[in-house]
C-alpha cells in the first residue's frame, strides 16, 4: 500500500525511535504478537517490513486490538524458530495475487483478521457491524478482507499435491487467497510431522545377551529433563543405540499447552508427531498425552513443559518371564511426577496379531528388573485392537496371558447359554422362596430357616450382579465397572460365608441335639457372614484391584471372540482370595456333609419300618438339599484340569447356575406340613428330613 493512516505511521515511527534499532522482527516483543491475535481482532497490513502496534484505536476503530505489519514475500522469518514462524502471518504475492499464510495456531485462537491492502487507504472509511465479519467501505482502491480463522479452514484437508513444492518454512501453513471474495483455503499443514532435530546419544543400554538393561533405561528416562533444555527447536528425535528410539516435544508457552499425539506404524519406524485424532487412527501404535498432564507438570514448576515417548525393543523380562506384546515397552516422561489423571494417557495397539489374552501393565522404574502391575491401567479390547488407559506416567507394556486351549468356542458359548438361563431361572425361584417366606412370617421361623433365607438372599444378589455384569463392562465406564466387580465379588464371598454358616449350624445342632443356647445366635451369624466379605471387598476396591477383565475363548486371540467382564484384575489376588477362601469353606462344608450323611444313614437304620421306596426318595432330597445348602457343587472347579476340564466345567456350570432352582425344590419339600402319624415315636423319626429346622431332630448319637 502507498499511504497508510498518518496516525498509525507516527505511532509506529515513535516506537522505532524509542527502541533505537532498525525495523526488523527482533525489535518487537514476540509475546505482544501472540497477545495481539489472542484478543480475537486485529489488522494485518500488507507492507514492506515486520512489526506490530499494540494499540486498540486504529482510525478510531476501537473494536480492533492491534495492527500487524507484514512484509510481502519477506524472508526474515526463516531465521526464527517454528513457534515464531507459526505465530506471524505471512503475505506472499505472485502476479498481483496476494495470499495470506497462517498456521494452525491462528485457527486455534478462533479470532478475526482484517487484511488491509491497496492504495490510498488513509482516505478509506470503513465501519464494523456487530461481532461478525461485516463492514462497509466507500473506497474501491483500498481493500479489506475479513478472515474468520475459526471457520475459514474448518473443512479443509491436507493437500500433498498442492503443497509439495512449498518452501520448508511454508509447508505447515494454511493458505488463503485474499483477492478472492469466496471462502477458500489450501491446507498445507501435514498432520504427520517429523521432529525438527535429530539427536544420537552415545549411551549403551544393552547387556551381554542383547537385552536392554532395565535399570539403564530408567536412568535415561530420568535424564530427559536436562535433555529437553539442550534442544533448540520444539521437537527432536532421539536415538539411543539399536532398539531404542524416542521423540521429545517441548511446549515453550505454558499457557498454551495442549495434548500431544504420537504414532508409529511398526517397531522399526520412527515415531511421528500427529496433529489430530483422526490421523492417529491410521497408525498401528499411538500414544496420547492429555493437556491435564501438562497442567500438572506446569504446577510442579517445570521450566519448559515437554512430553517424551521412548520405545524399547527387547527389554529384559521380569522375574515371571512375562510375554510382552510385540516385545515393545513404552516409556512416557514429562519431567515431573504425573499421577491420578482424570483425562488418562491413551496407548493404542491396532491391527496386530497376537496369541493370548492382553492386559495393560505399568512399572514405576524401581528395581533392576520390571515389576509389572495393572494398578492405574484399564484394558479395553475392541474389534480392531487393544487400548490402554492409564492415570499416571511410567513404563508401559501389554502383557499376554496364555489362552486356555482346551475350551473350544462352541463349548464356551454352550456354557454361556447354560449360565444365563440357569441364573435367570434361579433368580425367579429364589424370589419365590423369599416371597413364600415373608408371606408366612407370622409363623416364627427356626434358626435353620433363617440361615437358609440369608443364603437365598446372597445367592439371589450374586445371580443378579452376574447377569448385569457384562452389560456394565460394555459401557466402558471404569468407575462403574469397578463398583460392579466389587458388588459381584462381595455377594460371591457372602454366599461362600453362608455356606460355612450352614455347616456350622448343622454341626452345632448335631452336637447340642438342636438346643442351641447362644444369646442372639442368628444376629451374630448374620453380622459375621455379611460384614466379613465387605471388609475384603472394601480393601480390594481401595487398592484398585477391581476393573475390566477380558475372557477369551478362541485360540486366535481375535478381539471379536472376547467377552468383557468386571472382575478382579490381579490374578494373584483372585487365587488367594477366591480360590483360597473357598478351599477353606469347602473343607469345612464337605466334612460337615460327611458327618450329616453318616447321621442320616444312622437315622435310616433306626427308622426300619418305613417303606424302602419312600425312604429312598427322602434320602435323595436330603442329600441334594445338603449339597446345595453347603455349596458342595462349587467344588467341581477343583477338577477343571486336564482331561476332566470340559466335563467338570459343564457340571460346575449346570449345578451352580441352577442352584437357586434346586434350593427352591428343597425348601418346598422340607417346609411341607405333613399329617401327624399315629405313632408318636415313629413321627419324630419320619419327619426328621421333612423339617427345615434341625432343632426338632432327634440326635441318634445320644442313645
Amino acid at each position: 500500500m502507498t499511504r497508510l493512516s498518518w496516525t498509525a505511521w507516527v505511532l509506529l515511527v515513535s516506537i522505532l525511535q524509542i527502541s533505537g534499532e532498525t525495523k526488523t522482527l527482533k525489535n518487537y516483543n514476540f509475546m505482544d504478537i501472540r497477545k495481539c491475535f489472542q484478543e480475537k481482532k486485529s489488522f494485518v497490513v500488507v507492507d514492506s517490513f515486520y512489526g506490530n502496534i499494540s494499540a486498540k484505536p486504529y482510525r478510531n476503530q476501537t473494536q480492533v486490538n492491534c495492527t500487524v505489519f507484514v512484509e510481502t514475500n519477506g524472508t526474515e522469518l526463516e531465521n526464527y524458530t517454528r513457534s515464531i514462524q507459526d505465530t506471524w502471518p505471512k503475505i506472499k504475492s505472485n502476479s498481483s495475487i496476494l495470499k495470506l499464510h497462517i498456521s494452525k495456531w491462528h485457527l486455534d485462537q478462533g479470532g478475526r483478521m482484517y487484511v488491509l491492502y491497496g492504495k490510498f487507504c488513509n482516505r478509506t472509511q470503513f465501519n464494523f457491524t456487530g461481532s461478525d465479519c461485516v463492514f462497509n467501505t466507500t473506497d474501491t482502491e483500498c481493500q479489506i478482507r475479513c478472515i474468520n480463522t475459526s471457520t475459514v479452514c474448518k473443512k479443509s484437508t491436507y493437500s500433498e499435491d498442492s503443497c509439495h513444492n512449498m518452501a520448508p518454512d511454508l509447508r505447515n501453513d494454511y493458505i488463503i487467497d485474499i483477492n478472492s471474495t469466496t471462502a477458500n483455503c489450501v491446507n498445507c499443514n501435514n498432520p504427520v510431522k517429523k521432529p525438527e532435530e535429530k539427536k544420537v546419544l552415545n549411551t549403551t543400554l544393552t547387556s551381554g545377551g542383547g537385552e536392554i538393561n532395565a535399570a539403564k533405561a530408567v536412568e535415561l528416562i530420568k535424564d530427559l529433563r536436562n535433555l529437553a533444555a539442550d534442544i533448540n527447536g520444539s521437537s527432536a528425535e532421539i536415538t539411543v543405540g539399536e532398539g531404542v528410539k524416542g521423540v521429545l516435544v517441548k511446549e515453550t508457552h505454558k499457557d498454551e499447552v495442549a495434548e500431544v499425539l504420537f504414532a508409529y506404524q511398526s517397531p522399526n519406524d520412527s515415531i511421528n508427531i500427529i496433529d489430530n485424532t483422526e490421523t492417529l487412527k491410521k497408525f498401528s501404535r499411538a500414544v496420547t498425552v492429555p493437556k491435564e498432564a501438562f497442567d500438572k507438570a506446569v504446577a510442579q514448576n517445570v521450566s519448559i513443559p515437554f512430553a517424551a515417548v521412548f520405545r524399547f525393543i527387547n527389554m529384559a523380562k521380569d522375574e515371571k518371564n512375562s510375554t510382552v506384546l510385540g516385545n515393545e515397552v513404552l516409556a512416557i516422561e514429562m519431567g515431573a511426577t504425573i499421577a491420578n489423571l482424570t483425562d488418562n494417557i491413551n496407548i493404542v495397539f491396532t491391527n496386530m496379531t497376537y496369541r493370548g489374552i492382553p492386559s495393560c501393565h505399568s512399572w514405576n522404574g524401581e528395581g533392576s528388573l520390571p515389576n509389572w502391575t495393572s494398578d492405574g491401567c484399564v484394558t479395553y479390547i475392541t474389534e480392531h485392537g487393544i487400548r490402554c488407559q492409564c492415570s499416571h506416567l511410567t513404563f508401559f507394556a501389554v502383557l499376554m496371558t496364555p489362552l486356555n486351549e482346551t475350551i473350544s468356542a462352541s463349548d464356551f458359548k454352550n456354557l454361556t447359554v447354560i449360565t444365563q438361563v440357569g441364573c435367570g431361572l434361579s433368580m425367579f425361584f429364589l424370589a419365590i422362596v423369599l416371597f413364600m417366606h415373608f408371606l408366612s412370617r407370622r409363623i416364627k421361623a427356626s434358626n435353620a430357616t433363617n440361615i437358609l433365607i440369608n443364603l437365598v438372599c446372597a445367592l439371589f444378589l450374586l445371580n443378579l450382579t452376574f447377569l448385569v455384569n457384562n452389560y456394565v463392562a460394555n459401557l466402558n465406564n471404569s468407575v462403574g465397572c469397578k463398583i460392579m466387580a466389587a458388588l459381584m465379588h462381595y455377594f460371591m464371598l457372602a454366599t461362600f460365608t453362608w455356606f460355612a454358616a450352614q455347616a456350622f449350624h448343622l454341626c452345632l445342632s448335631l452336637y447340642t441335639g438342636g438346643k442351641i443356647a447362644i444369646h442372639r445366635y442368628i444376629l451374630k451369624i448374620a453380622i459375621t457372614s455379611w460384614v466379613l466379605p465387605s471388609v475384603i471387598g472394601i480393601v480390594l476396591l481401595s487398592i484398585g484391584k477391581y476393573g475390566e477383565q477380558v475372557i477369551s475363548y478362541q485360540n486366535t486371540g481375535n478381539a471379536a471372540d472376547n467377552v468383557m467382564m468386571c472382575w478382579i484384575t490381579d490374578n494373584s489376588v483372585h487365587l488367594i482370595i477366591n480360590i483360597g477362601y473357598y478351599a477353606l469353606v469347602f473343607l469345612f462344608t464337605f466334612t460337615t456333609f460327611i458327618i450329616m450323611m453318616s447321621w442320616l444313614c444312622c437315622l435310616r437304620n433306626v427308622k426300619g419300618a418305613k417303606a424302602k421306596g419312600d425312604q429312598s426318595s427322602i434320602n435323595i432330597i436330603s442329600v441334594m438339599g445338603l449339597c446345595f445348602m453347603l455349596g458342595i457343587t462349587w467344588g467341581f472347579a477343583f477338577f477343571a484340569y486336564g482331561v476332566f476340564q470340559v466335563p467338570a466345567l459343564y457340571l460346575f456350570t449346570i449345578l451352580n447356575s441352577f442352584q437357586g432352582f434346586f434350593l427352591f425344590i428343597y425348601y418346598y419339600k422340607t417346609s411341607r406340613i405333613l399329617p401327624p402319624p399315629s405313632d408318636v415315636k415313629s413321627s419324630s423319626v419320619s419327619n426328621i428330613t421333612d423339617k427345615t429346622s434341625l432343632s426338632s431332630f432327634t440326635n441318634p448319637y445320644f442313645s
